[in-house]
């Protein structure tokens, strides 16, 4: 039996060797590779949150997923890359993530990016919170999920690694509708918790050669964090990934419920310190609840001012009167007028 079941490791920067010989160090300490046989199908569930360059530390970024791709297809495996980003998710939506975020790059080294953008609805009786959702069915073939996060601070949750990664097996815009009836933290994280452990990720690795703090996930800065984690447990990355962001565990949601859950135990033994690995000067905002982001609470006055002052409406020139605007919102606050052309009257 191995001694250890979750790992840190120093990755000073994303130049392929020092990549390779990290992601080689931290997966060897666990035994990682050993999960890998040939001819499996092995899906990386990346996180791809927004169409942004490597450099903005929004993405897990591409360079540890090519080089964690080639040691998979080295042990003879077939890899898929995917997610679902926030908004569309449909084939140009999510193709242009992939160009501006430079994973099309993987598709040179024989990896495949998920172009599968069907969705399943599943029951899964072990939830506690949530236990039927809709997900994204391309990873229903897969023999091994691997959850390839980026480790960034959260402006509502705390912090966003291995286990919210999953929140991107939801499909584009359904996330919108499962915050606005999951609408504080705990019962937004034990949702989150569900999801993850409904996908069984076998490996979790989170890219934090570049983390990010303050206004995460999106909109914070990139800080230089030099590692990279690997574990068998997504809970027990996220407690190596908490520690580098100097957030006390049971102020991530996600970690306190899957310690209420008997998921985690913080006090892991791990290969590396992620002590060692603190970002100095970590910023952390106000954590929001989100239901007052969903209520638009605690916006600021200017917002506020604009809101009140201009409100939304279909371009008459453009609106083709399909009503997907009215199914889709979480809030039902659109409906389609009866007269003459059917448009959306917006609440």
């Amino acid at each position: 039996m191995r001694e250890h079941t979750s790992a840190i490791v120093r990755c000073e920067s994303y130049d392929s060797q020092q990549v390779r010989s990290a992601l080689l160090e931290a997966l060897g300490a666990i035994g990682g590779l050993e999960l890998i046989k040939e001819g499996m199908r092995v899906a990386i569930k990346a996180n791809l949150a927004a169409p942004k360059a490597a450099e903005h530390a929004v993405c897990t970024d591409y360079r540890v997923v090519a080089e964690l791709a080639k040691l998979l297809m080295e042990r003879g495996a077939r890899v898929i890359v995917g997610d679902s980003p926030g908004g569309l998710y449909n084939h140009p939506a999510v193709s242009h993530v992939y160009r501006s975020t430079g994973y099309e790059a993987l598709r040179e080294l024989g990896a495949e990016l998920n172009e599968d953008f069907s969705q399943r609805e599943v029951e899964f009786a072990e939830a506690v919170e949530r236990k039927r959702f809709l997900y994204t069915a391309w990873l229903d073939g897969a023999d091994v999920i691997i959850s390839a996060a980026k480790l960034k601070t959260h402006g509502m949750m705390g912090m966003t690694g291995a286990v919210k990664n999953f929140y991107g097996t939801i499909p584009g815009t359904v996330k919108l509708e499962y915050h606005y009836q999951h609408p504080n933290h705990a019962a937004f994280a034990n949702m989150l918790v569900d999801i993850c452990e409904f996908n069984k990720p076998a490996l979790s690795i989170i890219d934090a050669v570049v983390a990010m703090d303050g206004n995460g996930p999106t909109a914070g800065r990139p800080r230089e964090g030099n590692a990279i984690i690997a574990a068998l447990s997504p809970h027990d990355a996220d407690v190596l990934g908490a520690k580098m962001l100097s957030v006390p565990p049971d102020e991530v949601p996600t970690l306190l419920a899957a310690r209420r859950r008997g998921l985690v135990d913080y006090s892991i033994s791990s290969y590396g310190d992620a002590n060692d690995f603190a970002i100095p000067n970590c910023e952390h905002i106000e954590r929001r609840e989100i239901e007052s982001v969903n209520n638009m609470h605690g916006v600021t006055r200017s917002i506020v001012k604009m809101l009140l002052s201009r409100k939304p409406a279909a371009d008459k020139g453009e609106c083709v009167g399909c009503g997907k605007c009215a199914e889709l919102c979480p809030a039902k606050a659109i409906m389609m007028t009866q007269r003459g052309k059917k448009l959306p009257k917006i609440d």
